[in-house]
């Protein structure tokens, strides 16, 4: 490694999980520089999945959330800025300004600022207390102090989030109901065979759903009481959940100059358009050969996170996203491999041993897996994506044909 890539410091901007990697890459790599985390919220990194999951439930305590223990940071020398918001970016001098006025010098800036929940219009939500977004720790907190059984829960949205907030309040004695703007729930992310299975575990265990369903208004003097659709229809609700989606946290970058566009823009190797300045995880819109691509999950954000810190040292090579993803509804696993697009062809493969997996194509070319309750065929289609094979779509669905022999 050149002196030139040795010298620091690196600043990253963000707390998560793309940031812990960037950081924990540079120094497997004996990147000697200093380094240094800021984050605005007042918390070790932790993990987010499990909030909306064990977290909520009570069955995971919150010092158990850290991905990283606090001696770790001190034993490989990251700094960390915890409780501290950025202000602006001033890159004529390559430095951070900070809420309190302070400044943090950079030769090499990483925004890992990741994305924020769309919230209700001000017009819909009435300013109302008990509306609730699912993000962070503060998040979680404050609507796990509303969920008391018998109490009733509305579900703006009917993707990953707003479905495991449904699972969790029905196991927490709630009555739930989803309300979704869309024909069928996971419409951007899933096939219809997927929603209709999740859809019917939902109905078994009580959870009510209005599709094709817009709400007007919440109601409620002070704290919501109830919701109003825009059919008319009047649904009670204690509280709300809102799950319609996130936004990248862009706008510190656009500020400074740097360009977005549904995300920050980089490069394959993570760079923006400012020199010195970097991007990854979340917040991320990686400009690659025939496409643009922003992804919110774990994996990519680890994945990214290392392709950044590696492009540092000078050692960086183009970001090739192998997307994986997954969710918990009571005792089912969804596990997803890939990445798919309305329109692909699917390819269903049910076995009473193996569980039930849908298979995408697009144009012969498998693109995605979806394992419900089946992680040997989630494995086995990670594997094949990862391998480039598109494995005979008649031995897919007939279920005699063992997965291990479908790649061979």
């Amino acid at each position: 490694m050149s002196e030139q890539h040795q010298s620091g410091p690196v600043v990253v901007v963000g707390a998560g999980q793309a940031a812990v990697a960037t950081a924990e890459t540079l120094r497997k790599l004996s990147f000697e520089g200093d380094i240094h985390l800021v984050g605005a919220e007042p918390y070790l990194p932790y993990q987010r999945p499990p909030l909306s999951k064990a977290y909520l439930l009570g069955d995971l305590e919150a010092d158990r959330l850290s991905l990283k223990p606090q001696a770790w940071y001190a034993q490989h020398r990251i700094g960390l800025h915890l409780g501290r918001a950025v202000r602006q970016i001033d890159h004529a001098s390559k430095a951070l300004v900070l809420a309190d006025g302070a400044r943090i010098g950079y030769r090499h800036l990483v925004l890992a600022t990741g994305a924020a929940p769309r919230r209700l219009p001000p017009s819909v939500d009435g300013n109302l207390a008990g509306v609730h977004v699912v993000r962070g720790l503060d998040d979680i907190d404050r609507l796990r102090r509303e969920l008391s059984p018998g109490k009733a829960l509305l579900i703006v949205g009917g993707g990953y989030i707003g479905l495991e907030m449904a699972a969790v309040a029905r196991k927490l004695g709630l009555r739930v109901t989803v309300v979704e703007a869309g024909p069928r729930v996971l419409g951007r992310v899933a096939c219809k065979e997927t929603a209709e299975h999740v859809v019917r575990l939902h109905q078994d265990k009580g959870v009510d759903f209005r599709f094709r369903a817009q709400l007007a208004a919440l109601e409620g003097e002070g704290h919501v009481r109830a919701a109003v659709l825009a059919s008319g229809e009047r649904l009670a609700a204690d509280c709300v959940v809102v799950g319609i989606g996130a936004r990248p946290n862009a706008d510190l970058a656009a500020a400074a100059g740097i360009a977005v566009d549904d995300g920050i823009l980089v490069d394959g190797e993570g760079r923006t358009n400012v020199a010195g300045i970097w991007a990854a995880g979340d917040c991320a819109r990686f400009v690659l050969p025939g496409a643009a691509l922003r992804l919110e999950s774990v994996g990519n954000a680890c994945d990214s996170g290392a392709v950044v810190a590696r492009s540092i040292l000078g050692q960086g090579k183009p970001y090739q996203p192998q997307p994986w993803f997954w969710s918990d509804q009571y005792d089912l696993k969804l596990q997803i491999a890939g990445q798919s697009l309305p329109g692909d062809e699917v390819v269903v493969r049910r076995s009473d041993r193996e569980g039930l997996s849908h298979w995408y194509f697009r144009k012969d070319r498998l693109v995605a897996v979806d394992a419900l309750g089946s992680p040997q065929a989630y494995m086995t289609g990670k594997r094949a994506l990862a391998q480039g094979r598109s494995p005979d779509r008649v031995r897919i669905a007939d279920p005699s044909v063992p997965l291990r022999d479908l790649i061979g």
